[in-house]
């Protein structure tokens, strides 16, 4: 029977310094992965993996932009010098700019939509020979409600992880050939950095709480968690899923 754990995995993990990345990094550690996390603040980067790295845990980081091919080149590498196949891949780092459409620039459309969506579509075909390697690898899209729903969260956000989405169910049977699992995990609201300035405001945060069914935001160990599942052995039948942690909110439509 196979375990509840993450023994012996490889992880690599986007957006790994704060919010659902820092917490999925966690429980991957806690489980028994070795964990490689990528972020483009250098200092919170540092800090972060000198604190788990200090107490014993096998993980390390490298600062890099997604959203540029030489910050992309940066992770491929920095995973090719480490490791010789990689396991387990966790597309989440994002990024958002909140306004009426009109009022975007293409420049600030492009930032979002290549940190979210293209670093997600290129980092898994660049490390697909690796994958290829992997033992039972995985690959898991952290998208959002907002690429299922109108939730107010911005035009190029909403369409970005919708197109994650989507890559999560073509990649799921294009690469079923190569024994890589591909999932995607939506959030609702959540309790993060890049959440903070909408939650801060009571308002708002009164109608998301009203609309979802728990009535409450969730944490990101609860994606996390979700997160973790996916990547185990024990989800071996699972691909092309988009796993919903929503608090019950999708049930209710729009």
């Amino acid at each position: 029977m196979k375990a509840w754990t993450l023994a012996g995995k490889r992880a690599l993990i986007t957006g790994g310094s704060k919010g659902i990345g820092l917490a999925a990094a966690d429980e991957f550690l806690a489980l028994g992965a070795q964990v490689l996390i990528v972020a483009r603040g250098e200092a919170e980067l540092a800090r972060v993996v000198g604190e788990r790295a200090g107490a014993g845990l096998p993980i390390d980081g490298v600062a890099a932009d997604v959203g540029t091919a030489n910050g992309l080149q940066t992770i491929v590498d920095a995973v090719r010098y480490r490791w010789d196949a990689l396991d387990v891949l966790v597309n989440n780092a994002g990024t958002n700019i909140r306004r009426p459409t009109v009022e975007y620039s293409t420049e600030q459309a492009r930032q979002i939509l290549d940190t979210n969506f293209l670093s997600a579509f290129e980092l898994s075909r660049l490390l697909h020979p690796l994958l290829c390697r992997g033992a039972g690898p995985t690959v898991i899209n952290v998208a959002s409600v907002a690429g299922m729903l109108d939730v107010g969260s911005g035009t190029p956000y909403a369409a970005s992880k919708a197109a994650m989405i989507q890559l999560t169910r073509n990649l799921a049977g294009e690469w079923a050939r190569d024994a890589i699992r591909v999932n995607a995990v939506s959030p609702w609201y959540t309790e993060t950095p890049l959440a903070a300035p909408v939650l801060q405001d009571p308002v708002r945060l009164d109608r998301i709480v009203q609309r979802t069914p728990l009535a409450r935001i969730a944490t990101a160990d609860e994606v996390a968690a979700a997160i973790a599942f996916l990547a185990m052995d024990k989800a071996s039948y699972i691909t092309g899923a988009n796993l919903v942690v929503d608090g019950g909110m999708t049930i209710k439509g729009l």
